[in-house]
């Protein structure tokens, strides 16, 4: 469905395929978010991009990193719930992601302070503005050019797939 043409002979997911007029463009972005990944828990970093991928209503975004957190950290039935069942400090990285996306000026020194107030140091802190920074990059350019979320996440547990289709429908197998 996208709005250019992508080259269905390739491996890449669409994501990919939807930079392949741009090269360089995804290299550098592979770049930028590689080094914000490089120095972020990985977990908190996968909290605060879910969020950002939901208040912008991404489902690829929402879909790839839903994934991971069901993989790697909870249940299926955990994300779908998230931010529920979290403790304080993650749902305050969550709340801080999302406030970005939505605004990022009503991002006060009262919001570093309560994830200071929690534990996290400022690195920790940028860890999360700078994840939900990039993702409104990367989601509004795919969903800018109509990219749907690739067919393998039809393969999801279906409640999570529902839930994490907030956006674009994903693409039919």
């Amino acid at each position: 469905m996208a709005f250019i043409e992508l080259d269905h002979t390739t491996d890449q997911p669409n994501h990919g395929r939807a930079f392949a007029l741009r090269p360089a463009v995804h290299e550098a972005w592979q770049q930028l978010n590689g080094a914000i990944k490089a120095e972020s828990d990985l977990r908190r970093y996968e909290l605060a991009t879910l969020a950002a991928a939901r208040r912008l209503r991404s489902s690829y975004c929402c879909l790839a990193h839903g994934k991971v957190l069901a993989e790697q950290f909870y249940s299926a039935d955990e994300v779908r719930a998230l931010p529920d069942g979290l403790d304080e400090t993650d749902r305050a990285i969550m709340e801080l992601a999302d406030k970005v996306v939505v605004d990022a000026t009503s991002v006060t020194e009262a919001d570093f302070d309560r994830l200071r107030a929690l534990g996290l140091g400022d690195a920790e802190i940028i860890d999360v503005v700078l994840a939900a920074a990039a993702r409104c990059f990367f989601s509004k350019t795919l969903d800018a050019l109509g990219v749907q979320p690739d067919a393998s996440y039809n393969e999801l547990d279906p409640a999570l797939r529902d839930a994490l289709t907030v956006g674009r429908p994903i693409e039919p197998a």
